[in-house]
């Protein structure tokens, strides 16, 4: 879980960097089209994130939960996320 954690972290300071690059762009009155492309990388860097996430909590919590009995707050939860994605 460790490496996992340490995989994310690294993912996230990565796309605090993206963010901070962007801002600095929109401060340098940089090309919109270019912060545009800036922002899209940034939007896949958050869906790979989530995706790593999502398959980690599929991997550990999930199972964990179903083992302890708590299916239908398991279910529940899935559920909302999917609703959630699906917005």
């Amino acid at each position: 879980m460790k490496a996992d954690r340490t995989e994310l972290d690294a993912r996230l300071a990565s796309i605090e960097g993206h963010i901070k690059g962007i801002r600095k762009m929109v401060q340098d009155d940089t090309y919109c089209v270019d912060v545009v492309k800036q922002t899209f990388a940034v939007e896949r860097a958050l869906q790979k994130f989530e995706a790593e996430l999502l398959r980690g909590h599929l991997t550990t919590c999930v199972p964990t939960g179903f083992k302890q009995g708590r299916n239908e707050k398991m279910i529940e939860e899935l559920s909302e996320l999917f609703a959630l994605a699906r917005k």
